[in-house]
C-alpha cells in the first residue's frame, strides 16, 4: 500500500512539477502575452479600417475627405501667391486718365476734332495693353477672392474627376507641383468609386424596376407560391431594365440640377442646364463653374473696407453680403454632393445599359444563326442535295 501510494505520489510529484513547469510556461506565456496584445489590436484596427474603406460608403467617404484636404492645401498655397499684374493694371489707368488730361487741357476749347481722335488713340492703346494683361490670366480679383474654399473644393472636385474647367489654375510652383501629385493619388481613387458607386445604384435601381415590374403583373405572386405548393420550382424571370429607364434618370437629375444651379448662381435656366450636361458628361469647358460666384470672406471684408472709407456707401449691402456669407456653406455642401452623386448615376447607367447592350448582341447572335440556318435549309430544300445527286449518278 505504501509503494501503491508512492506509485502514484510520484506521477503527482512529477505532474506537481510539471504543473509547476506548466505554471511557469503560463506564467511566461501571460508576460508575453501582454507585448503582443497591442501589436494585435493595431493589426485588427487596420485591417478593419481596409475593409471599411474597401466599401461603397467608406470609399465616398474618402473622396470627400480627400477633396476638402485639398482645398485647405490648394487655399493655403495659392493665397501665397504675390500678384504684381494689380498694380501694372492701376499704373496702366493712372496713366490713360493723365494722358486724357492733358489732352482735355491742350485740345477741349481750340480743336474738338483733334481731341477727339487723341482721346480715341490713347483709349485704343489702353485697350490693348488692358487685352494683353487679362489673356495673361488677371481675372480683376485678388488671391483671397480666387482661391476662396468654395472655388478650391471645386478645383479639387475637377481634378479628381478628369474634368478641368479651367477656369482657375495654380500660379505657385507648389501649387503645380501639388497638383500632379494630387491628381496621381486623386484620379485612381475616383475611379474605384465611380466603379463600385456605379455597382451599388445599379442594383439598387435594378431592384426597385423590377419591384415595380411585379407590381405591374397579374398576381405573380400567387401563381409563384401555386408552383411551390405543387412541388414545381418556377425559375425567375430575369427584367433588363430598358435604357429608355435610364436616360429618364439622368433627365431628372439634370432638371433638378439646373433648377438649382439657376437659383443659386444667378444663371440662366440654358446655361444651368448646359452647366449639368457638360460636367457630367466630363467636357468642362470652364466658362460656368459653381462657386466662383459665391459669397466669399474676402468680398465681405471688401464691402467693410469701402463702408469705412466711402460715406455715401449703403450699410444695408455690407448687411446682405453677410447674411448671403453665412448661408453658402449648406449650398457648398449641396453642390459638392450633387456632382459626386451625378458621377456616380452615370456610372449605374453605364452598368444598366451594357446589361441590356450584352443581352441584345446576344439575342442577335442567336437570331443570326437561325436565320442562316433558316436560309440553308430553303436552300436544300430548293435546289436538292448535291450529295444524293451525285450518289443517284454513280449508281
Amino acid at each position: 500500500m505504501p509503494s501503491k501510494f508512492q506509485r502514484k505520489s510520484s506521477p503527482a510529484t512529477g505532474g506537481g512539477g510539471g504543473g509547476g513547469g506548466g505554471a511557469g510556461g503560463g506564467a511566461s506565456s501571460v508576460s508575453s502575452t501582454p507585448s503582443n496584445q497591442p501589436r494585435k489590436r493595431v493589426k485588427r484596427c487596420c485591417r478593419n479600417f481596409v475593409t471599411f474603406m474597401c466599401t461603397q460608403v467608406g470609399v465616398g467617404a474618402l473622396i470627400v475627405f480627400y477633396a476638402i484636404c485639398g482645398a485647405f492645401a490648394f487655399m493655403h498655397i495659392e493665397r501665397q501667391f504675390v500678384d504684381e499684374t494689380a498694380g501694372h493694371v492701376m499704373e496702366l489707368r493712372q496713366d490713360c486718365s493723365q494722358q486724357l488730361w492733358r489732352i482735355t487741357e491742350e485740345h477741349n476749347v481750340v480743336d474738338r476734332l483733334r481731341w477727339t481722335e487723341a482721346t480715341n488713340a490713347v483709349l485704343q492703346d489702353y485697350q490693348v495693353k488692358i487685352a494683353g494683361v487679362v489673356k495673361h490670366g488677371y481675372v480683376g480679383r485678388s488671391p483671397e477672392q480666387i482661391w476662396s474654399f468654395p472655388a478650391a473644393l471645386m478645383f479639387c472636385l475637377s481634378v479628381i474627376t478628369m474634368i478641368g474647367y479651367g477656369n482657375m489654375v495654380p500660379r505657385t510652383p507648389w501649387g503645380k507641383g501639388l497638383t500632379v501629385i494630387y491628381a496621381t493619388f486623386g484620379i485612381p481613387l475616383y475611379i474605384l468609386y465611380f466603379l463600385s458607386m456605379g455597382r451599388v445604384l445599379a442594383r439598387s435601381f435594378k431592384f426597385l424596376y423590377r419591384s415595380m415590374h411585379d407590381c405591374t403583373q397579374e398576381h405573380p405572386g400567387l401563381d409563384r407560391l401555386d408552383a411551390l405548393e405543387g412541388g414545381v420550382n418556377l425559375p425567375r424571370k430575369k427584367v433588363i431594365v430598358p435604357s429608355t429607364a435610364c436616360l429618364w434618370v439622368i433627365f431628372f437629375y439634370v432638371l433638378t440640377g439646373t433648377v438649382m444651379f439657376a437659383n443659386w448662381e444667378k444663371w440662366s435656366f440654358l446655361n444651368s442646364f448646359y452647366f449639368c450636361m457638360t460636367s457630367l458628361c466630363k467636357i468642362g469647358f470652364g466658362d460656368f463653374v459653381p462657386g466662383a460666384s459665391l459669397t466669399t470672406a474676402a468680398d465681405v471684408n471688401a464691402a467693410t473696407q469701402k463702408l469705412q472709407e466711402d460715406i455715401g456707401a449703403d450699410p444695408e449691402e455690407l448687411a446682405q453680403l453677410q447674411s448671403v456669407a453665412a448661408d453658402q456653406h449648406s449650398k457648398l455642401a449641396i453642390n459638392f454632393v450633387y456632382m459626386l452623386l451625378g458621377m456616380g448615376l452615370v456610372a449605374m447607367c453605364r452598368n444598366l445599359m451594357r446589361e441590356e447592350v450584352r443581352m441584345k448582341m446576344r439575342e442577335m447572335r442567336e437570331d443570326a444563326k437561325l436565320c442562316m440556318e433558316d436560309t440553308r435549309l430553303r436552300f436544300v430544300g430548293c435546289c436538292g442535295n448535291p450529295r444524293d445527286a451525285y450518289e443517284s449518278d454513280y449508281y
